[in-house]
């Protein structure tokens, strides 16, 4: 996606604050970074302040851009041990966790959320004033409640009324797969930006598109192969990842990007029944000769 261009930010997977120091980055695939990944935020996934320190030291060592607080997530396991949206519950922890937070950092601490339980616009505007009265550079927000699934059409409205509450930039994410989409989130938002995922990683190219068509960026001209992507993506695999960890990341991609054709659902098979990355590339380029 940075070399398509049109990428403002990336940012890592979710990392637990407290593994997160003992990680090996050289091996880790989680940590995994080159100096073209850049500017980059580190997301912590944390629910004890008492890891803070320790991590956000690691995160300074690794050269991060930013530091993510996630506090959007809504995985029960994640919820469970009192990280993710559950720290949004609970207003007392989570302004003792996020002043810390900044006291141990000077790099820009954004966060991530979510609208919460239901809509109670009270309740939102307190969340988003806490953060900002505590030192939060920018939030996130995921235009969906806390119990909706990816399925449900976000509510990008929500995200503009944060936005008109706040004097930090807020962010746009959830539901944006095109330009129109893009275009639609931030008429209805008014956000400053926007966050994409599962988007592009259907279309790597999409921030490319956005950034071109929606803010009228300049970029060189680029002709999408969308082949050649796929096979490029397995080059940076081979490069980067160590062996075992290769197949996995091709599969959870082509999950994705078999998106982008008709009958996608055969590639997706072909390359989830692969045992191995060189089988996988093999039957890929046998199905996108069947699409020329």
């Amino acid at each position: 996606m940075k070399r398509l261009g049109g990428v403002g930010l990336l940012s890592t997977e979710m990392l637990s604050a407290g593994i997160l120091p003992s990680e090996n980055p050289a091996i880790s695939p989680f940590l995994f970074c080159t100096a073209e990944e850049h500017p980059i935020s580190y997301q912590l996934l944390i629910a004890d302040k008492n890891y803070l320190a320790p991590a956000l030291e690691r995160i300074r060592e690794l050269g991060a851009n930013a530091v993510d607080l996630n506090l959007g997530c809504p995985a029960p396991r994640v919820r469970k041990f009192g990280g993710g949206s559950q720290l949004a519950a609970d207003p007392d922890r989570l302004k003792e966790l996020v002043a810390e937070a900044r006291r141990l950092t000077d790099l820009p601490l954004t966060a991530k959320i979510r609208l919460g339980e239901k809509l109670e616009e009270n309740q939102l505007f307190n969340l988003c004033r806490l953060l900002e009265g505590e030192g939060i550079d920018m939030i996130t927000v995921h235009a969906r409640l806390r119990k909706e699934p990816f399925c449900r059409k976000p509510r990008w409205e929500w995200v503009g009324k944060v936005k008109k509450r706040l004097e930090i930039p807020v962010i746009a994410n959830g539901g944006i797969f095109s330009v129109a989409d893009a275009r639609r989130c931030l008429e209805l938002s008014g956000a400053d930006g926007l966050m994409l995922g599962r988007g592009v990683l259907i279309r790597p190219w999409l921030f490319r598109k956005i950034a071109e068509e929606v803010y009228s960026d300049t970029l060189p001209e680029l002709v999408i192969d969308r082949p050649a992507l796929y096979f490029f993506f397995i080059d940076l695999l081979e490069e980067r990842f160590r062996p075992e960890r290769r197949l996995g990341r091709l599969k959870e991609f082509t999950h994705y990007y078999c998106r982008n054709y008709a009958f996608g659902l055969h590639l997706a098979s072909a390359v989830q029944n692969s045992k191995s990355i060189n089988q996988a590339r093999e039957k890929a380029a046998a199905f996108f000769i069947g699409k020329q």
